[in-house]
């Protein structure tokens, strides 16, 4: 029996943020995004600082601080923008957070059992639960005792980023989009955490979605296409080997190139 095949696909998506001072008036980031991710699929946004890629990440999750203000995002043709967050949740996308929030008072284990209850619709025998959590831990080198640790209090970079993708090995979204998840990661982090995401794309078929400001972890996550973001918009699409070029010379073309073209 196949897999059924899902996509997640933008379009001319356009998107503002309200600044700090209530009487500023919202900054426009996104520009006009057109983006189509499908099952199996693993999309690298690689682009300077401040070009729009984590709020483009947000925009699929509804962060209730980004305003759409025209374009699309569906999945499977339904309006992702109708739902609500955990809706969006419910319905198969993933937000692996570039800076995982610390949640003081709930246990690791009582976060992930109700996350994957929420997604699942119904809650996974005890038993067979317990055994789940275990293996995908022991795959991402996380020690059972943080089970009964508060989530991400007191954890390092590592480990937030580690529980990130322990999230995601048990609730098998269909497309997982993972914003910096190598920010702060040191090289055994990050292939652990790179093994723990082609896990899932290989077990689920998942669709990946992976911002990026640098290639190293595109040596152990190997993305069939690359997209350059600048200024709030893909300026260029290519294979892995755009992302070569990135390596070698950096965003200088793509920069000018949406200066002079502004």
């Amino acid at each position: 029996m196949s897999t059924p095949s899902n996509v997640l696909e933008i379009k001319d998506l356009h998107v503002r943020v309200a600044q700090t001072d209530e009487n500023a008036e919202p900054i426009d980031i996104l520009k006009g995004v057109d983006l189509t991710v499908r099952s199996g699929e693993t999309h690298a946004i690689m682009g300077p600082n401040g070009s729009g890629k984590s709020t483009l990440s947000y925009a699929i999750a509804g962060h209730p601080k980004y305003e759409i203000t025209s374009g699309s995002i569906t999945l499977n043709g339904e309006d992702v923008l109708a739902m609500s967050v955990d809706e969006r949740a419910r319905a198969g996308l993933f937000l692996a957070m570039q800076y995982p929030v610390e949640v003081p008072g709930v246990s690791m284990s009582n976060f992930l059992r109700t996350a994957a209850t929420a997604v699942r619709g119904e809650a996974p025998k005890l038993r067979h639960w317990v055994k789940e959590v275990k293996e995908a831990m022991s795959e991402l080198d996380i020690d059972p005792a943080f089970g009964e640790r508060s989530v991400n209090e007191g954890f390092s970079g590592g480990e937030k980023k580690r529980h990130e993708i322990l999230q995601l090995g048990l609730l098998k979204p269909k497309i997982a989009i993972l914003d910096e998840t190598d920010s702060g990661l040191d090289v055994d982090a990050l292939r652990v955490v790179s093994e723990g995401v082609n896990r899932y794309q290989q077990n689920e078929n998942g669709g990946v979605l992976l911002i990026t400001h640098y290639t190293r972890i595109l040596r152990y996550i190997q993305p069939q296409f690359v997209h350059v973001f600048v200024g709030g918009r893909v300026v260029e699409s290519g294979g892995p080997e755009l992302a070569e070029e990135l390596e070698a010379n950096g965003y200088e073309r793509f920069t000018q190139a949406a200066t002079q073209g502004a």
